[in-house]
């Protein structure tokens, strides 16, 4: 029995690895779809002054990576935000500096995922989205993991497209990864590139959403268990983009309470 049950979880993780979705492509596999494109309301101006900073940083692709950084003496982990599909907006830098305040002893850097780009319209966003490639991206999450320190734990946030990437930049960070949060990102469920994620991962869903549905997130959840990753799944009755203020699927009492359970999740995991 013992036997067969192993045979039968080789044989579902080979099925899920062989079946990848068009995971490698994100969020941007949804491009193409004009209801996609409309669910992004083009995010308003706000009356916002950065108490970080704009930084650039070596990456291993020989190039330069930009990021809003801010910094905490003997900090003691760091926390890599992925933006969504804007780009590095206000709105990511105002999120960014919300959790340096409450988070203790940790460095912040917000990654510019567009290269100095950032989208005011639906077609900009569409173009700097499809325009990012694996390479380059990993590129900038590797030179973010090393700016600070090697020897400091690593924890990543992200929204949308960044909810995907927030889960590669965690397989990417490996031993030093220790928390991970994606709202209502594309996952990665190929569970070969899975097997380097050392760090717990809460994902944060909406039930409504059209393109992470319920059934990519169990997909998804089903995968992570049987590689014996550490996972949780909260799923809200709320569409895509739920959390993100300046979009008209703003919900509120979904957004408070994925926010605590972002914020609770860090703590506990970094020990701060």
């Amino acid at each position: 029995m013992k036997k067969l049950a192993v045979l039968s979880l080789l044989a579902f993780l080979m099925a899920c690895t062989q079946k990848s979705n068009d995971t490698d492509k994100g969020m941007s596999v949804f491009t193409n779809d004009k209801s996609f494109r409309n669910a992004h309301d083009v995010p308003k101006p706000i009356d916002y002054k950065e108490k970080g900073k704009m930084i650039k940083f070596s990456t291993p692709d020989g190039k330069q990576g930009m990021g809003y950084s801010l910094t905490k003496d003997k900090a003691k982990a760091t926390l890599i935000v992925v933006h969504e599909w804007w780009g590095l907006n206000d709105y990511v830098k105002r999120e960014s500096d919300r959790y340096f305040d409450a988070l203790e002893n940790i460095n912040v850097l917000a990654i510019d995922m567009y290269d100095g780009n950032v989208a005011t319209t639906p077609e900009d966003a569409t173009k700097y989205m499809n325009g990012v490639t694996n390479d380059r991206a990993e590129a900038i999450i590797k030179g973010a993991i090393n700016l600070y320190t090697t020897k400091l734990p690593v924890a990543t946030i992200g929204w949308c497209f960044g909810g995907g990437w927030s889960l590669k930049a965690s397989i990417l960070a490996g031993e030093q990864g220790k928390a991970c949060v994606m709202f209502y990102g594309m996952p990665v469920m190929e569970a070969n590139k899975l097997l380097p994620l050392k760090a717990p991962v809460l994902g944060l869903f909406g039930e409504k959403d059209q393109w992470i549905t319920p059934e990519v997130v169990q997909k998804y959840n089903d995968v992570m268990v049987a590689s014996g990753k550490s996972v949780k799944t909260k799923e809200f009755s709320a569409d895509h983009g739920f959390a993100n203020p300046s979009s008209q699927k703003y919900n509120e009492p979904a957004a408070q309470e994925a926010n605590k359970l972002a914020m609770e999740f860090l703590k506990e995991k970094l020990g701060i």
